[in-house]
């Protein structure tokens, strides 16, 4: 699934393409996403101006004067800016013809969505009771030690919830634990204030290098330019079982945690 630094290199790459330009013609090939896509969407968006591309989590939010269009990606999605005359593909769903462009979204699986919101986009259902943005100065070590108090929950579980912080997905989590020291089933609870400040500092640290390099190639993830991200070539632990750890060359160990995949090294991460 394309995590926070993949839909920022997301929202990055097709700026410049949306803003103040006018969505011409929306093209709908199959309504069927995670939830059905408005059947009045062509009428809603043709002749409106993009005014800005935002992200929330791992919600990509395109203003119009009237309204927002909240787009999730999904297990498998992408938004991908091509030439007018591209050839749609089997799975490209939604074309959003623009002066020059085609902005077109593609989701083989069809969990992600393209929804219509009018009003303050912090009131939409999905978007009320999120966490946090982890990279934001609201998130920072007073704030995860308070978040952390009095819960038994395994510490990497925990950044994985959004209404905690959002977009620390399973990679991003694996890798700030690691660079952190900090075993991934260790208490939430048992954290100290200490620790609290290397995890905040680790996780800042790997989300803006993560994007920095485009994020992680994930299935067929591609940014809007088409081109994959690279941060995977940086992995310390995940997806690294069995080899050595290139920290201290302890064998990389894995588990699973609520039926995910959680990669950690016993000699950096001690339990």
């Amino acid at each position: 699934m394309p995590e926070l630094p993949e839909v920022e290199t997301t929202r990055r790459g097709v700026e410049p393409h949306l803003f103040n330009h006018t969505i011409q013609d929306v093209i709908v090939r199959e309504h069927r996403l995670r939830w059905p896509v408005p059947a009045t969407l062509k009428q809603t968006l043709t002749g409106l101006t993009v005014r800005s591309v935002d992200r929330r989590a791992k919600y990509l939010l395109i203003h119009f004067d009237t309204g927002c269009l909240i787009i999730h990606l999904g297990m498998s999605g992408s938004l991908r800016v091509v030439d007018p005359d591209c050839p749609a593909q089997k799975h490209d769903h939604i074309d959003f013809v623009l002066p020059r462009h085609i902005l077109r979204y593609r989701d083989p699986r069809r969990f992600g969505a393209v929804l219509w919101h009018i009003g303050p986009t912090e009131l939409h259902p999905l978007l009320k009771h999120l966490g946090p943005e982890p990279l934001d100065s609201t998130f920072d070590s007073a704030f995860l030690f308070k978040a952390t108090r009095g819960k038994s929950i395994a510490i990497k579980q925990l950044l994985m919830n959004s209404h905690i912080v959002v977009g620390i997905g399973n990679i991003y989590a694996n890798e700030a634990l690691f660079d952190a020291g900090i075993h991934p089933a260790r208490a939430s609870s048992g954290l100290q204030t200490a620790e609290c400040d290397a995890l905040v500092t680790a996780i800042k640290d790997i989300l803006a290098r993560a994007i920095a390099a485009g994020g992680s190639t994930l299935r067929d993830f591609v940014g809007g330019d088409g081109r994959p991200g690279y941060f995977q070539q940086s992995y310390k632990v995940y997806g690294r079982a069995g080899l050595p750890c290139p920290r201290c060359g302890t064998p990389i160990s894995l588990m699973r945690q609520g039926q995910r995949s959680t990669y950690y090294c016993h000699g950096c991460q001690p339990c």
